[in-house]
């Protein structure tokens, strides 16, 4: 998209209903702000750091692991 069509969607609004639809779908899914991550569908509320989330996802895959 060059610049004069992108300026041309922005005055004209041309996005509004889907930066609208994505917005109202995040708030639905309990995003309240970004960076969101979810593991397996749910939301993870710790520490967005490397190592944390790597520790989430293993964690979350040991609990889920069929015995």
């Amino acid at each position: 998209m060059s610049e004069e069509s992108l300026r041309d969607a922005l005055e004209s609004r041309q996005f509004e209903p889907k930066v609208r639809s994505d917005f109202l779908g995040g708030v639905r899914s309990g995003v309240n702000g970004t960076p969101t991550f979810f593991i397996n569908g749910e939301r993870h509320d710790g520490s967005y750091e490397v190592v944390d989330l790597a520790l989430a996802i293993d964690a979350h895959l040991h609990a889920k692991a069929p015995l």
